[in-house]
C-alpha cells in the first residue's frame, strides 16, 4: 500500500514515542484503532493525525487513567465537559489513594518509633448499637443547646461542627433512612449558623436527595427544602432560597401534624431575604 497520507506501525510508534507491541496492544483493546488494515497481510496503517492521539493516550497512561477511560475520552471526540469530568473523577481517585497511603506511612512511623507497637494489634470491637444511638441522639441535642446560645464563642462554634458530624457518624451506623436526612439537615444548620455556604449546600442536597431516593415525605421532605433554601441564602443566592422556600411551603401542606407544619412555615421566616 503505497498512501504519502498513511503511516506505517513503527513510524507511529517512532514518532509518538511508544513501541509497535503497544499500538498493536491498543488496537486489540479497542482504545486506539489503526485507520486501515491490510487484509491479506494484517498490517496495519494510521493517519498522521493518529501520532498525536497515541501521544494523547501516553499522557493520560501516565497520569494512571484507565484504559477503558481512555478509550472512552477518545471516542468522544474532543468533548471537553466529558474530558474535564473524567479527570476531575480521576483526581478525586487519586485523591483518595494519596490519604490512604499518608494513613499507611504515618502507621509505619509508629512501627518504628512505638516499642509497644506489633504487628497484631488487636482493631476495636464495633460499638453496640444501643450506644450508637445514645450517642447519636445525645450528640444532637448538645448540637441544638449549642446553636441556641446567645454569646455562642469561637470555641462554641468548633465544638457544634464536630458534635453535629460526630452525630451523624453514629446514626449512619445504625440509622433508618429518616435519621441519616436528619443528621445531614443538622449539618447543613450548623454550617448556615457558622456563614459556611458550600458545606451547608453540600448536606442540605443530600438531605433533599436522601428524601427522594427512599421515598420520604411529610415534614423531613419539607425541611430538606428548608434546607436548601436557607444554604442558598447563606451563599447570597436568594432567588434560589426563595425557589425552596415555596417548595417548603408546598411540601407542607403534607405535614400530618399540625404541630409540625408551624414549626416548619415559623423556621422559614427566619431565613433572610427569602420570604
Amino acid at each position: 500500500m503505497e498512501d504519502a497520507r498513511r503511516l506505517s506501525i513503527g513510524q507511529v510508534a517512532r514518532l509518538a514515542g511508544v513501541t509497535p507491541k503497544t499500538l498493536r496492544h491498543y488496537d486489540r483493546l479497542g482504545v486506539l484503532r489503526p485507520a486501515d488494515v491490510d487484509p491479506m497481510t494484517g498490517y496495519r496503517w494510521y493517519l498522521p493525525g493518529q501520532v498525536e492521539q497515541v501521544r494523547l493516550v501516553r499522557r493520560l497512561r501516565a497520569l494512571e487513567l484507565p484504559l477503558e477511560e481512555v478509550r472512552r475520552l477518545l471516542a468522544l471526540a474532543g468533548d471537553r465537559d466529558a474530558f474535564r469530568s473524567t479527570l476531575a473523577e480521576h483526581r478525586r481517585r487519586i485523591d483518595a489513594r494519596v490519604t490512604r497511603l499518608r494513613g499507611i506511612l504515618h502507621t509505619i512511623d509508629h512501627a518504628l518509633t512505638d516499642e509497644d507497637w506489633t504487628m497484631s494489634a488487636p482493631t476495636a470491637p464495633a460499638a453496640d448499637p444501643e450506644l450508637h444511638r445514645r450517642l447519636g441522639a445525645d450528640l444532637f441535642n448538645d448540637t441544638w443547646r449549642l446553636m441556641e446560645l446567645e454569646d455562642r464563642s469561637p470555641a462554641d462554634d468548633v465544638a457544634m461542627i464536630h458534635q453535629a458530624h460526630a452525630s451523624a457518624y453514629h446514626w449512619l451506623q445504625i440509622g433508618t433512612p429518616n435519621h441519616v436526612a436528619r443528621s445531614h439537615w443538622l449539618c447543613s444548620r450548623v454550617y448556615c449558623v457558622v456563614g459556611r455556604a458550600e458545606p451547608a449546600l453540600f448536606h442540605a442536597r443530600l438531605v433533599l436527595s436522601t428524601c427522594q431516593e427512599h421515598g420520604i415525605g411529610d415534614w423531613d421532605l419539607a425541611f430538606a427544602y428548608e434546607a436548601l433554601a436557607r444554604a442558598h441564602a447563606v451563599a447570597g443566592d436568594h432567588e434560589e432560597a426563595r425557589r425552596h422556600v415555596a417548595q417548603a411551603r408546598l411540601a407542607s401542606t403534607d405535614i400530618t401534624t399540625d404541630e409540625d407544619r408551624e414549626l416548619l412555615l415559623s423556621d422559614l421566616e427566619t431565613i433572610p431575604s427569602a420570604g
